[in-house]
């Protein structure tokens, strides 16, 4: 998992504090420094660098099984692909364990067996149904 811009500021803040304590005050940037060197890495240009530049971690895997809700309906499904997007988020793709019914009348019936949708990393999609429910809902 990629180190957290802001937990390493924060760790680089005690780093100081503490160096200061012991009689070896240090500049913020001289901490920054002394932590990038610290995780391995030759500065803190190259650490933040690392920290900042890498997409963020999907919070699903291809094969693994997982329930959730579809247009307000229940589903056990397998993930068969997931993507990361530019803005932060993902496309995950499912394939349900039963055809799902997405019909909102009970008279017609539409069937999805697979269907693709835009999720953020807390599993819901920014797209919403009647009553402000996400479009889709993985259960993380």
């Amino acid at each position: 998992m990629k180190p957290d811009l802001d937990d390493l500021k924060a760790e680089a803040k005690r780093l100081r504090a503490a160096l200061a304590e012991s009689g070896r005050p240090a500049s913020h940037g001289e901490a920054l420094e002394i932590l990038a060197r610290s995780k391995g890495y030759r500065n803190w240009n190259t650490l933040h660098a690392a920290a900042g530049n890498r997409p963020p971690e999907p919070p699903l895997a291809v094969g693994q099984t997982v329930s959730g809700a579809y247009l307000g309906h229940r589903f056990r499904a397998e993930v068969i692909a997931v993507a990361a997007r530019r803005d932060g988020g993902f496309r995950v793709t499912v394939v349900f364990d039963e055809p799902l019914n997405v019909s909102a009348f009970e008279s017609m019936r539409i069937e999805r067996r697979r269907v693709s949708a835009n999720i953020r990393s807390d599993g819901k999609t920014v797209e919403r149904i009647a009553g402000g429910v996400p479009q889709m809902a993985i259960d993380l």
